[in-house]
């Protein structure tokens, strides 16, 4: 009896043993799940819209500390697609509002529909996590400090891949000017890189948990703090002469396509009257001595309409030319305006118009970054079906020269909608001579969603990467006057008409951003080729 009882406890022992190594890699599977699910929720809460910005500088840590554990390069792939993929469609899920309220599409249809460029952009930080694991695999708990070399450059990739760079992790501290100031060396990279280090400090203390790994982890800590404070003592907000004064019409046109020439007519003479209301504003102000004997009100003055869904077409509307150059010289002010040009392959130009105050058309600037989907289809004409998909707004032409804008004694750099997001482009302006930067968007057709504050941010690192005032002009939300450091002024409620008066600076000072551009992340990513490359060549210690 007892050999029998003893035979069935030593079966079972056996039978657990065997089980044993499926279970508990099964839980590690549930646990590396969790993990990224987990790192992901708090990257997504720091960036605008969620407003929680203190968690970008803790939020991958939970990631990185499961790739140091379990440094396998595959498993760190599939780790890192799949926070990417949770982060970039929990980031980025406004997407869907077009598609869904515009273009008629099943909600569930559009949805599934997100995962198809989110799984493609989540390729990036899934590289990222394979070349730590393989980092770290070979060189201990110490490889973590290599991570914002990696994510950087890969950001960096990113941007030049897939063209867009949006929610790169230094756009998460975009409204908090002391923060940011290191971009105006390195730009929204170097923001980045110092957000990635402190998270990978953390992570090898939480690996290695001795005191050595504590006072290396606190001397980073310090070096970072450092690194933050020193820019933004070292910049002092002067306080210029204003050079222009500027009316920012913020109109609120509705994103249904406008109809009739009634409905037409009533909302140009919305932009009309909301223009002259900034004007009389203007005028009511007491004259005020510049210092330089020169009252305020005999400035240059400016009225800015944004890009708007009605399509201007100033170049073939004799109307709206006469019309414009009325209220030009009637009002003694230049008028910045978006309108649909004629381009060479007869597609048109989505452009800037700058008319003087004499209403003489002076400069053009046609928009060179389009909208993928929205003002082009960037897929080639072979591709099964291409031709049969439409762009959400309207198929444009790439313009390729960068045009400045003159009034006055000032020149100044436009870029339209989402160009904010493409850093050489504001730098660029500004190495021509740009003196203030200005940027005229349209957000409506993504509705009241995180959209609104992530694509502010863009154009405040802009500000602060190149030391001059950006403008931001829209036609639904959020107008604001960003100043040179990245502070948010005036800044309008979304989905109102509203107007906004402003004196305005200009600077000609170049940041070490403006003229060296993006050295700092190529440093980055030759750091890291090295990196990767001393893993192959070198004996695992």
């Amino acid at each position: 009896m007892l050999g029998v009882v003893s035979s069935d406890v030593t079966a079972r022992a056996a039978g657990s043993a065997i089980l044993r190594p499926g279970a508990n890699a099964l839980t590690s599977r549930i646990l590396e799940t969790a993990t990224a699910l987990f790192s992901a929720v708090l990257l997504i809460l720091s960036f605008p819209g969620f407003e929680l910005w203190p968690l970008a500088w803790v939020g991958l840590t939970p990631l990185l500390y499961q790739i140091a554990r379990r440094p396998h390069a595959r498993s760190a792939f599939i780790l890192g697609w799949f926070w990417g993929i949770l982060f970039f469609y929990g980031s980025c899920y406004w997407l869907t509002y077009s598609m869904i309220r515009y273009g008629h599409i099943n909600a569930r249809i559009s949805y599934a529909l997100l995962l198809i460029p989110v799984m493609l952009v989540a390729l990036f930080p899934a590289l990222c996590c394979l070349v730590l694991a393989r980092l770290i695999a070979r060189w201990g708990s110490i490889g973590l400090f290599a991570m914002p070399f990696v994510w950087v450059s890969l950001e960096w990739a990113r941007l030049g891949v897939t063209g867009q760079l949006w929610n790169a992790i230094g756009y998460s501290q975009a409204y908090h000017p002391t923060m940011i100031q290191s971009a105006s060396w390195g730009g929204v990279y170097a923001v980045g890189f110092l957000v990635v280090l402190t998270n990978g400090a953390i992570a090898y203390f939480l690996a290695e948990r001795t005191r050595n790994a504590f006072r290396l982890t606190t001397m980073i800590g310090l070096i970072i703090a450092v690194l933050i404070v020193i820019p933004a003592i070292l910049f002092k907000p002067q306080s210029p002469l204003p050079d222009l004064l500027v009316v920012a019409v913020q109109p609120n046109v509705p994103m249904e396509r406008v109809g009739s020439q009634k409905e037409t007519d009533l909302l140009l003479a919305r932009h009309i009257a909301l223009s002259r209301s900034g004007l009389q504003e203007l005028e009511r102000n007491e004259p005020i001595d510049n210092g330089a004997g020169v009252h305020l009100n005999s400035l240059p003055r400016l009225v800015i309409w944004p890009e708007s869904p009605m399509n201007f077409t100033y170049g073939n509307d004799a109307q709206l030319r006469d019309l414009v150059t009325g209220f030009a010289t009637g009002n003694r002010t230049s008028l910045l305006l978006n309108s649909l040009e004629l381009s060479p392959d007869g597609s048109g130009y989505n452009s800037a118009l700058m008319v003087n105050e004499q209403g003489r058309l002076v400069a053009q600037y046609d928009k060179i970054r389009l909208m993928p989907f929205g003002e082009y289809v960037p897929l080639p004409r072979w591709v099964p079906g291409s031709s049969a998909i439409a762009p959400l707004v309207g198929g444009f032409a790439p313009g390729n020269r960068y045009a400045l804008m003159p009034v006055g004694t000032t020149r100044a750099g436009v870029f339209i909608c989402f160009e904010s997001a493409f850093p050489s482009i504001a730098s660029t302006f500004a190495n021509e001579g740009a003196g203030v930067l200005i940027n005229i968007s349209n957000d409506g057709y993504l509705g009241p969603t995180p959209v609104m504050r992530q694509h502010l941010a863009n154009a405040i690192f802009r500000a602060v990467e190149n030391d001059r005032p950006v403008l931001r002009v829209t036609n639904t939300g959020l107008t604001a006057h960003i100043s040179r450091h990245g502070k948010i002024k005036d800044l309008s409620g979304g989905f109102q008409p509203e107007v906004r008066t402003w004196a305005v600076s200009k600077v000609t000072e170049r940041t070490f951003y403006t003229k060296y551009g993006d050295l700092f992340v190529v440093l980055c990513a030759v750091a890291t080729l090295f990196a990767l490359a001393a893993t192959v060549i070198t004996r695992k210690p």
